[in-house]
């Protein structure tokens, strides 16, 4: 496993890393996850992914409503120094609205240490809050000033919906860190400039969503999904689009022994702007597969340049859903 530094924070990440919405597991408001899991299965793929060198977990206070949490502390409550643990704050509940007054924010801080069985955590994100919340409440970016100062965080960052938005975030808040969707399908962080403006201020990149919900893994047959998977409230022109990708990318593993999963993980972190990439993870053969992408050599400047080409001659979103979500 590699390892990068997370901007200038001082925090060093496997550049594999553990997204832990899917283990959160299925809530009773709605389909906002991946449906129903195993605690058990849980927490053997995170186990194993300790044992692969996946040091870092990316969490939040929604995913299971405090769940994942929970198994974060059930996997590492003896190996605490050994991870680097992030979670988010700012929904109330899935899909909005948010919170994020300075005494809602250390309550719900003081839950996420209480779950996770430590008394700090080493990045602390606003999850995904629109930014006018900060231009209408300067103090909202003070408390994660001072919770930084007492030790109970060791850096903040922020969870943008957009890349766009990132400009701002870094420009105008100082947020340490931010995580955006990115992959080969979604590649908006590069074409806008963001991560040329995230390495030149010492910005950490947190690269989620790197097989699209699942879809550049090319193990998705079936678009019926169950009422309780998030992925069954998308419109169906939509999930085809997805289903399609992966072919339009089989061009890159030829002559490679390399599974589709791999390759996804590899185009993310063949950018040196990206810190580390938050695949979901729901078992240790998973585990296994993922973090094998990480001894993989980097794609090429060609090939880079040719998946781009795939990207910008091909549509693959609806972008006023992809805005929504």
């Amino acid at each position: 496993m590699n390892y990068r530094e997370l901007g200038k924070t001082g925090i060093k990440v496997s550049e594999i890393g553990f997204g832990t919405w899917g283990i959160g597991g299925a809530t009773d408001d709605g389909p906002n996850s991946y449906g129903v899991t195993d605690d058990k299965a849980s927490l053997k793929a995170l186990k194993r992914a300790f044992e692969l060198g996946i040091n870092f977990y990316d969490t939040s206070n929604i995913y299971g409503y405090g769940h994942a949490e929970e198994l974060l502390r059930d996997a590492f409550h003896d190996k605490r120094e050994k991870v680097v643990i992030a979670s988010k704050v700012g929904f109330i509940k899935h899909g909005g609205p948010w919170r994020l007054e300075p005494e809602y924010v250390r309550d719900e801080l003081g839950k996420t240490l209480n779950r996770l069985g430590t008394d700090y955590i080493d990045l602390y994100q606003v999850h995904s809050a629109p930014l006018t919340m900060f231009e209408e409440h300067p103090e909202y970016i003070e408390v994660f000033k001072e919770l930084k100062k007492e030790g109970k965080i060791r850096a903040y960052g922020y969870s943008i919906k957009s890349p766009d938005e990132g400009f701002i975030a870094i420009n105008e808040y100082g947020f340490e860190a931010l995580q955006v969707n990115f992959n080969l399908i979604d590649q908006r962080a590069v074409e806008n400039g963001l991560f040329d403006l995230a390495k030149s201020k010492g910005i950490g990149i947190i690269a989620r969503t790197p097989f699209s919900f699942g879809f550049l893994t090319d193990t998705i047959s079936d678009l019926n999904f169950p009422k309780d998977d998030h992925r069954s409230a998308w419109p169906k022109e939509q999930l085809e689009l997805w289903a399609r990708a992966p072919k339009l990318f089989e061009f890159l593993r030829k002559g490679k022994d390399w599974t589709a999963a791999e390759l996804a993980l590899k185009f993310c972190i063949s950018f040196d702007a990206v810190s580390s990439v938050i695949p979901g993870i729901l078992t240790p053969e998973q585990a296994e597969e993922n973090a094998e992408a990480s001894e993989r050599p980097l794609l090429t400047d060609d090939e880079i340049k040719r998946a781009v080409k795939v990207y910008k001659s091909h549509t693959f979103f609806d972008r006023s859903l992809l805005v929504k979500k």
